[in-house]
């Protein structure tokens, strides 16, 4: 198993490591000077040059790449040359030196993911740890009401099966699956957050927290977590329901089911007690890995429903051009991605030998 383990997180690294690269590679080849876009339409000769030169843009790229390798490596090297990029700078650093060979230090540190244009230099790691956190609660607040409601209807369908209520369970989950998330956002904000406003009580924006219009601090506004979460589950929730309709069918044409059916145990209790455990295991399966792409799908939905995460954060900085801000999230939602991924191989290796082989 440790063998096993132990491979699955070399891949990961591999695997990053070229996601590393392709953000460096996609957002330094476009047009445009990085220093200019920091500084504006005001900047002269001496403050594009001096911007430069502290960030390295002055640099061929395969030193910019192997700088920006060395910000985000935990095991980094530094110059102790205050005029030298990787100059070990507090402000840049939070490190712990290890040990000094000459005029380098070898440090362990966070991964530096620079610092944003458009902030006020504000570190990009600290404006992802502002927003991710209200993206993690809407992807878990989208992926439980995908499950709950997706196993309830595929259980239904199954009940039902080929009556009007099954077809009916079929056409919409089908409809969800096709309907892009952008669309379903404008739609549901229109009538649930616009037309039925004095039914429901529900915004058409909003995000978690929300001002005092006295000044008296922020509060939580849980009913704003209500449209975006539905919206966000909705693709799921069809394929789940989906999922399980057809696994639990499979389990039903079991031998041991048929065995408990001339026990003459009610149909319900046979579903309950003996198929449903083991018809979920494509669903666990199809939910892990929709949760990894939940954190990147919620761009549109957090940007239509003004939720404060990270997906509209990264809209916000492709529309000022703050290409560091677009890096750090692009990495953190890829190396979440990659972390859930191997996560759960691991699992299925633990419970299953014959995967491990």
């Amino acid at each position: 198993m440790g063998g096993y383990i132990l491979r699955k997180l070399g891949y990961a690294l591999l695997t990053l490591l070229g996601v590393v690269t392709v953000i460096f590679l996609l957002f330094t080849i476009l047009p445009g000077d990085p220093a200019r876009m920091m500084l504006g339409q005001n900047e002269t000769a001496e403050q594009v040059a001096i911007v430069k030169k502290k960030y390295g843009f002055d640099k061929p790229i395969g030193q910019q790449y192997l700088y920006y390798i060395n910000d985000l490596s935990p095991l980094s090297f530094h110059s102790n040359d205050e005029d030298d990029y990787t100059y070990l700078s507090e402000n840049k650093y939070s490190a712990t030196k290890l040990f000094t060979v000459g005029n380098t230090e070898v440090v362990v540190k966070l991964p530096y993911m620079r610092e944003s244009f458009q902030k006020n230099g504000k570190k990009v790691s600290a404006v992802i740890a502002e927003t991710l956190p209200n993206t993690a609660i809407l992807a878990v607040s989208a992926i439980i009401i995908a499950m709950l409601l997706g196993i309830g209807l595929g259980i239904l369908s199954v009940i039902f099966k080929d009556g009007w209520i099954d077809k009916t369970i079929q056409l919409v989950s089908t409809f969800g699956m096709s309907v892009p998330s952008f669309f379903s956002a404008i739609i549901f904000a229109w009538i649930f957050g616009y037309l039925l406003h004095e039914y429901t009580g529900l915004n058409m924006t909003g995000s978690l927290y929300e001002v005092d219009d006295f000044g008296e601090g922020k509060y939580i506004q849980w009913k704003n977590l209500i449209l975006p979460a539905v919206v966000l589950g909705i693709r799921p929730l069809a394929v789940v329901t989906q999922l399980m309709r057809n696994s639990l069918l499979e389990v039903l044409s079991q031998d041991y089911i048929r065995t408990a059916r001339a026990k003459g145990l009610a149909f319900i209790t046979i579903i309950w007690r003996h198929a449903l455990k083991n018809a979920l295991n494509p669903v666990v399966t199809a939910v892990s890995g929709w949760f990894a792409s939940m954190l990147a799908g919620a761009v549109f939905v957090e940007f239509i429903f003004g939720w404060n995460g990270l997906g509209k954060e990264i809209v916000d900085a492709l529309n000022t051009l703050d290409l560091p801000i677009i890096m750090g999230a692009v990495l953190i939602i890829a190396t979440l991605f990659i972390l859930i991924n191997i996560f759960v191989d691991i699992i299925y290796g633990w419970l299953d030998p014959k995967i491990r082989t």
